[in-house]
């Protein structure tokens, strides 16, 4: 399947393979206010995203954030991904 979006059996929509996000971010009440965090470290998904949309590189925020991992940044971008998608079917888009 080179070059195409691998599809959810289950739904037929794409999703990302081979990342499974659900070990590394964590969602606890009281710290941050409830965002969706790294590895319950103070770091949110949030913060990630931004960092990738400033036009930071993976390589510049591991050096700026040593307690991430590279898989940690990927696993934010997942996260995402698999948000909007939930959101786009949950409003009957597609």
């Amino acid at each position: 399947m080179a070059g195409r979006a691998a599809l959810d059996p289950g739904e037929g929509v794409p999703y990302s393979q081979g990342v499974n996000y659900h070990d590394r971010i964590t969602i606890e009440p009281g710290k941050r206010g409830g965002k969706p965090c790294i590895r319950g470290l103070r770091i949110t998904v949030y913060d990630v995203l931004e960092y990738l949309a400033s036009g930071m590189s993976e390589d510049q925020i591991l050096r700026d954030f040593p307690d991430l991992m590279r898989e940690d940044i990927r696993a934010s971008i997942a996260f995402a991904a698999d948000r909007e998608r939930r959101l786009m079917f949950a409003s009957g888009r597609e």
